[in-house]
């Protein structure tokens, strides 16, 4: 008897979840519930998420992607060790985004950009990569499989980027869906547990106010940013690599 009571609570759960999409939880306090679901599909190539920055929105000074990022993804929740010189923990402390300045020799013009990974067709770290856990998704997005990193870093050496981080110290604190620790290698992975729950954005892109960033499908000719790059002219990082990369900057 009990187990048919626990099937009908979870039939009766289901139902309510899916049909309910507010609730009120206090006077003037409503709930809302993601209509986002978690895949239950393959990832394919039909997808090639991507991003275009317009670099003239960028403003100098300005980190809110970079915060973003770092909440997003509990990165904040890392602490400078006890002891540790300033300068050291700085360069040493996990980097998802890194505000990049570049001058023009010729004409003193001074580009304010946010260097993440960029997401490369034909990565160089997974070229490098001795055990497979830098790889390519099918839809694009460059990862670290945590559970076989061995901490060898040739993937950073191989980034022309600099993109990625190595995890230094034991990490007390972490998000659920962004699992980190100690002698592992990570770096920006456009905020993949979004996407694989139905959503179609990266904090980065939300938190810019200037809306630099455009985030999307570059398979899809009327996504935000496939318009976004007919209608602007753009350039990749390092084009000379032949990387294809799916992050393009315009304005540089």
């Amino acid at each position: 008897m009990s187990s048919m009571n626990d099937q009908a609570r979870r039939d009766f759960l289901k139902k309510a979840a899916a049909a309910a999409t507010t609730a009120t939880v206090a006077p003037g306090v409503v709930l809302h519930t993601l209509k986002a679901q978690p895949r239950t599909t393959a990832v394919t190539s039909k997808v090639r998420w991507g991003m275009l920055i317009d670099t003239s929105k960028c403003a100098d000074g300005c980190t809110d992607c970079i915060n973003a990022c770092d909440k997003e993804n509990g990165i904040d929740l890392v602490d400078k060790p006890e002891g540790a010189d300033d300068a050291m923990w700085e360069r040493q402390r996990p980097h998802w985004i890194r505000h990049v300045k570049l001058k023009d020799n010729l004409t003193g013009r001074v580009t304010n950009l946010p260097m993440m990974c960029q997401h490369c067709e034909e990565p160089p770290c997974a070229d490098v990569c001795p055990t497979g856990a830098s790889f390519r998704r099918a839809d694009g997005i460059v990862m670290v499989d945590r559970h076989i990193c061995i901490g060898c870093r040739y993937c950073m050496m191989a980034c022309p980027y600099k993109a990625r981080s190595f995890i230094h110290a034991e990490v007390a604190e972490k998000l659920t869906h962004t699992p980190r620790g100690k002698g592992c290698v990570e770096s920006c992975n456009f905020c993949v547990h979004r996407l694989d729950n139905g959503q179609a954005t990266t904090a980065c892109q939300e938190a810019c106010k200037h809306q630099a960033i455009v985030f999307g499908d570059l398979n899809d000719p009327d996504s935000a940013v496939s318009k976004a790059l007919k209608a602007y002219p753009s350039v990749a990082v390092r084009d000379d690599l032949k990387l294809n990369p799916g992050v393009r900057y315009t304005n540089i």
